[in-house]
């Protein structure tokens, strides 16, 4: 899969990255190669499935797949 993502530096330096089609998923590193990685783990934790969300009381839970 590929995301587009916003690249910005930080008033701090720190490069930050943000995902415009995955809210929330957000990451920094020190260098544009650090920042661009980490976005990459931050993505794929991101997608991961959350097994913990049982309990919902009416609503259900179902799998697709894209």
């Amino acid at each position: 899969m590929k995301f587009k993502v916003i690249l910005r530096e930080g008033e701090d330096g720190w490069y930050v990255v943000e995902v415009p089609s995955l809210p929330g998923c957000i990451s920094q590193g020190k260098t544009v190669e650090e920042a661009l990685e980490n976005i990459k783990e931050a993505i794929v934790l991101y997608l991961e499935p959350d097994d913990d969300i049982i309990s919902l009381g009416s609503v259900q839970v179902a799998e697709v797949t894209v």
